[in-house]
């Protein structure tokens, strides 16, 4: 069965380190922290006071007043995002075949805030002030429902749920639809926003998130020995992918080409990843070996890099079960030390991490990691960007409840 190639003509993003690639990618390479106290909730009660906010976002430039109003804000973030990427891509729907065209995005919480307002009408004025659009802004797949709708995509259209692998996930199901021939283009990506009382409540009940509140941009420490758990943070990320002939036959700009995905689970426990690094190990050797490369091909690697104690361990560990000595020689870095972690929507801001790094030859550092951990102890960018010709990269992403995805990304040639 002859397989097609799948690459990437456009890319979108929401973050706390800027609503465009031009501004993300300048402030993630000069080391900027997107870091600080939480504004939109109060957290004078929690534990947690910090978080990865973004800034200056207006959804009214690309939703309509009434329709924002009928959003949770994970699908204003995902729709604006996407409105970036299929700008950025130059892609016009009317000279495409619209039941080839889909739409697979993801989120790993989704609609939490609106969960939280119903909720509250419900206990304090009883169930007829609950919101009729409560549903349909709380599901998780309204949200590529909702752009499908907007631009007439009739392909394949649904949402992936993996905790923090879910974007990754929603990408490698897209690839694959592509590859096999089931689709021409796919939207596809995350988005989370998540920081809500219960959303910070929940976290911090599981002793997971960073209390580092004096030091906002420095909370985020992943291989750091002194990181104390992670830091939420919100936003989206939205990826156009096409058939290689369909792009190159539009004159279309290529960013970058996937070749492989990998996806394991660990059957181990629902927070704790396997200690022996096993399902991460394998899903990173799955990647390579579905894109037809090998260890000695991969030029960086794009970290999960939570800033947890046993996620950076562990995942340090299985990079040196795939890579053995060849580890320490291979660049890593966490795009989670400056922007949060963005749970279902992370893996898709780190995929176009990954892209960016392939496209422009720079590797962004890894923020906060000054005082070295033994269990850590590959080259994880520390402090300063890199110039360095990468054709191949792999981006790790791994959930609660042992979910592990790795894609693996290379530089477009003929």
């Amino acid at each position: 069965m002859n397989l097609n190639r799948v690459v990437v003509t456009g890319m979108g993003l929401v973050t706390p380190l800027g609503n465009n690639l031009e501004t993300y990618w300048n402030n993630l390479t000069s080391g900027k922290s997107g870091i600080g106290y939480i504004s939109l909730i109060d957290a004078t009660n929690h534990a947690t006071k910090i978080a990865g906010e973004i800034k200056d976002f207006e959804p009214l430039e690309f939703i309509d007043k009434k329709d924002v109003r009928r959003m949770d804000r994970f699908t204003q973030l995902a729709i604006v995002a996407t409105e970036k990427a299929i700008s950025h891509s130059k892609l016009n729907f009317d000279n495409v075949d619209r039941d080839q065209a889909g739409v697979i995005v993801s989120s790993g919480i989704g609609g939490m805030a609106t969960y939280e307002r119903e909720c509250k009408k419900l206990i304090d004025n009883g169930p007829r002030r609950v919101s009729p659009f409560f549903i349909p802004m709380l599901i998780l797949d309204i949200t590529p429902g909702y752009i499908s709708i907007r631009h007439g995509l009739r392909g394949v259209n649904y949402s992936t749920v993996s905790a923090c692998a879910s974007a990754s996930h929603a990408i490698g199901d897209a690839f694959h639809h592509i590859r096999h021939g089931r689709a021409q283009v796919i939207i596809t990506g995350g988005s989370e926003a998540s920081l809500t009382q219960m959303g910070i409540a929940g976290f911090n009940a599981l002793k997971a998130l960073s209390t580092r509140n004096d030091e906002p941009e420095k909370a985020s420490r992943p291989f750091d020995l002194d990181r104390d758990g992670f830091v939420m943070g919100e936003g989206a990320g939205i990826l156009v992918l096409e058939d290689l002939q369909h792009a190159k036959a539009r004159g279309a700009t290529i960013y970058g080409e996937i070749v492989g995905t990998g996806f394991t689970a660990d059957a181990y426990h629902i927070t704790a990843p396997a200690p022996d690094g096993n399902g991460a190990t394998r899903a990173m050797k799955l990647a390579i070996k579905e894109a037809n490369l090998t260890t000695d091909d991969v030029d960086y690697i794009n970290a999960h890099g939570t800033s947890t104690q046993q996620n950076d361990k562990i995942e340090t560990l299985a990079i040196k079960n795939v890579f053995g000595k060849r580890a320490y020689d291979i660049p890593i870095s966490s795009t989670k030390s400056m922007i949060g972690h963005l749970l279902g929507a992370s893996g898709a801001v780190e995929a176009i991490s990954s892209l960016l790094t392939i496209h422009r030859s720079e590797i962004h550092p890894t923020a906060n990691y000054e005082t070295p951990d033994p269990n850590c102890d590959l080259n994880y960018v520390p402090g300063k960007p890199i110039k360095k010709d990468v054709n191949v990269a792999i981006s790790n992403s791994f959930g609660f409840g042992g979910h592990n995805a790795t894609l693996a990304f290379k530089k477009y040639s003929e």
